[in-house]
């Protein structure tokens, strides 16, 4: 009888490969804005509730020590739909710095100039289209009207329109209803079409105005409103992702739909104020940067909790490897659509990532703006600080108090608070080879150990 039960378990299996490869899955990308990687139920939160979440989880390989390598919206979404570091597609910030002359003529010629460089990179919407994809942006958009990022359809007028910067229209999906996206869906399935849809809710980040009835379950739970109502919000967040995974169920779609969740970037909390605190937000720590990445397709992708290293980046070579579409060369990011089916542990160790100031410095060249550079090899976080000019904005909330490398044991210190740096110099020293190797920065200096005035790595 236990043989029997195996050969019917792989010869199912085997039915949903071939599936897969019959017909393209649709692809559902769930992003959340501004949440911190512990703001879960399946991440153990003790308060906050995410019930929609946490059933997805059960169901998706749930990479627990996810990263986005920018912890910053605009350049983290790009990452997003280019798979692409920051430096490589050049939309290292949220907008040009104000310096630069804004409100006049000339900003926005540096606004459009900066979404050109965007234009030159081959968008996941585009490579799915060459498959027979229609697809849909909703929500957070900053790169111009929804059709120049490749989708079909979309909510987003973007700049040049009046409004355009982050997403406009579209910002009212999840907070005022989701019948867009199943107006699309609807459409889709009219079509006879495999579908792409980006849902990118402006929750639970600011403001944050969460229903009442969601509040009061955390006025008392909480010392702080604030906090209570950022809790709230990240259940208000999580009740529209199950309308949206409940409509795919209804629809009878989820057997052959891809869904995939990430965060742009971290937000821990600033109890005493509407804002954030240190070392989330912007910031290269754990808090800024780390985030649960879920893969969920039922049949196909095998289910469980994972420790692997994985990056934002290697989102885009999977999804195009689950649609058989094209892959652009020289993809930084891994497909990790064979671990994905076998469950099979992922042999790179190491991840990287950057952190830029919010106001970009100058448009065609990210490394003006650079403030760290960081690696991650097994539980090793070496953090490295830069000299790029520093925007008003950033110093206010992420003074650079710390200026020489930062050398942490994330198993022992995942909140990053003993610096080993100096009691561990051969580490050091091999990790910042990896980051020199990794992407190497010609004029920014580094602060070392050895003094606390800028000095070239060598």
């Amino acid at each position: 009888m236990k043989c029997l039960l195996t050969l019917i378990t792989a010869l199912a299996m085997t039915a949903g490969f071939a599936k897969a490869a019959d017909a393209p899955p649709n692809i559902v990308f769930i992003l959340s804005d501004d949440q911190a990687y512990t703001d879960y139920g399946f991440m153990d939160h003790p308060v906050i509730k995410t019930p929609n979440l946490d059933k997805l989880a059960a169901r998706s390989a749930v990479f627990t020590r996810g990263h986005v390598p920018t912890a910053l919206c605009r350049p983290s979404l790009a990452t997003l739909a280019t798979g692409r570091y920051a430096h490589q597609h050049m939309i290292s910030g949220n907008d040009p710095a104000s310096d630069l002359g804004k409100n006049s003529p000339g900003y926005d010629a540096l606004r459009e100039r900066l979404i050109s460089h965007f234009d030159k990179q081959p968008t996941l919407p585009k490579l799915l289209g060459e498959k027979g994809y229609l697809s849909h942006q909703s929500g957070k958009w900053w790169e111009g009207s929804f059709q120049r990022g490749g989708f079909t359809h979309g909510m987003t007028r973007g700049f040049p329109e009046k409004g355009g910067r982050h997403g406009d229209d579209g910002l009212k999906i999840g907070r005022e209803g989701l019948q867009p996206i199943y107006d699309f869906v609807d459409h889709a399935q009219s079509e006879k079409k495999p579908f792409y849809l980006w849902y990118s809710p402006f929750m639970p980040h600011t403001p944050h105005t969460p229903p009442e009835r969601l509040l009061a379950k955390y006025r008392d739970k909480v010392d702080s409103l604030n906090v209570a109502k950022y809790y709230a919000m990240c259940e208000w967040f999580d009740e529209t992702c199950g309308q949206l995974l409940d409509y795919l169920d209804q629809k009878g779609l989820t057997e052959n739909t891809l869904v995939y969740y990430i965060c742009d970037n971290g937000w821990i909390q600033d109890p005493d104020s509407k804002g954030y605190a240190l070392r989330s937000k912007q910031s290269p720590n754990e808090g800024g940067t780390r985030q649960p990445i879920m893969l969920s397709w039922p049949g196909v992708i095998k289910p469980g909790k994972r420790d692997d290293l994985v990056s934002s980046i290697d989102l885009m070579p999977t999804l195009l490897s689950a649609a058989g579409a094209r892959i652009p060369e020289n993809l930084p990011g891994v497909d990790l659509m064979p671990l994905l089916r076998d469950g099979k542990k992922l042999e790179r160790d190491t991840i990287y990532g950057e952190t830029f100031d919010h106001d970009v410095a100058n448009v065609d060249k990210p490394e003006d703006s650079l403030l760290f550079r960081w690696v991650i090899e097994g539980n090793w976080k070496l953090l490295l600080t830069y000299d790029g000019q520093l925007g008003a904005n950033y110093a206010k909330t992420h003074p650079r108090t710390e200026k020489r490398p930062q050398l942490y044991d994330l198993s022992a210190d995942p909140q990053e608070n003993q610096n080993l740096a100096k009691d561990h110099p051969e580490i050091v020293k091999r990790l910042a080879d990896k980051i020199a190797a990794w992407w190497p920065v010609t004029e920014r200096q580094v602060f070392t150990e050895w003094s606390d005035e800028p000095k070239n790595w060598k």
